[in-house]
């Protein structure tokens, strides 16, 4: 094992994150998450001076991670990207463990004390953070999720009625709109529970995010005149959308992508199936199948 290359990855992987948690805790106006951030950066630095004095040089920072990080901030923020730095750490400690045994006495107790730090003290620094974006998410997830199940289900019904794409499109942003406007107001009465919410940005939030989606959902159709390759894309911008805003919500809540994933698509799916099939029986009943009004 080429226990030098451990060293220096390790290094120049804490010497990454000192730098980025200090970018961080710079762009920070809370005091609260400041201090919280700094005090990750200098523990990130001693680990870092740690792997440096065993390698015995400098071990550069990866480039590419100290620019993107931060700017990453800047449109999810802080606790998602220091959530996401910190996912990868029971690799690192792994890795620790596994290096342990080949350690000096004199630099084993060392070694402990920064696995202790990666598995316990870090996680404590994060769960200090608090930041006010986060506590809107489920109004942003009840109104994202909630229009690709459901316009999705809308254009599938009229894949199964008429081949206008332009018809399917309109449709699709007067319901979008509508349930957008229906959704905000449920929102507003449940955040009215909850003191610690503002109700306008509760209301805002559920039904921007909703009409949002019912946009996205919605332009192929008025961008493609086969019916079927329209519904085709618009299914695949709801599994992108849905896709991001589960990796978003199991990066910050610790939770399982590939689960809720699959529940969210599957659902999304599953109403598409029914509302086509619906759409078909509709559409002979009425002998508007091949119409293209």
């Amino acid at each position: 094992m080429d226990t030098k290359g451990l060293y220096r990855a390790q290094g120049r992987k804490e010497h990454t994150e000192h730098i980025v948690y200090a970018a961080l805790a710079r762009k920070e106006k809370k005091p609260e998450n400041k201090a919280s951030l700094e005090k990750l950066s200098a523990q990130e630095k001693s680990h870092y001076e740690f792997w440096k004095s065993l390698v015995g040089e400098e071990l550069p920072p990866h480039r590419f991670a100290v620019f993107w990080i931060p700017l990453l901030r800047s449109v999810l923020g802080v606790t998602f990207v220091t959530k996401l730095l910190e996912s990868h750490e029971k690799n690192s400690i792994a890795t620790y463990e596994r290096i342990l045994p080949m350690m000096p006495d004199s630099q084993r107790e060392r070694l402990k004390e920064i696995i202790e730090d990666e598995r316990s003290h870090e996680r404590a620094l994060l769960g200090e953070l608090k930041e006010k974006r986060i506590s809107y998410i489920g109004f942003i997830a009840l109104g994202l999720a909630d229009a690709i199940v459901e316009i999705t289900g809308v254009h599938a019904g009229f894949l199964g009625v008429t081949g206008s794409t332009l018809i399917a499109g309109i449709s699709g942003i007067i319901v979008g709109f509508s349930a957008a406007i229906s959704m905000g107001s449920a929102a507003y009465i449940q955040a009215k529970q909850d003191p610690e919410k503002s109700v306008i940005v509760s209301a805002l939030t559920t039904g921007f995010s909703y009409f949002f989606s019912v946009v996205l959902l919605a332009l192929p159709y008025f961008l493609i005149r086969s019916m079927m390759t329209a519904f085709v894309l618009s299914v695949v911008v709801g599994i992108a959308l849905l896709a991001a805003f589960t990796f978003y919500g199991a990066v910050v809540f610790e939770k399982k992508f590939l689960r809720d994933f699959g529940e969210s698509a599957g659902l999304m799916l599953f109403t598409a199936v029914a509302t086509y099939i619906l759409g078909i029986v509709v559409g002979d009943t009425f002998h508007l199948g091949a119409s293209n009004f």
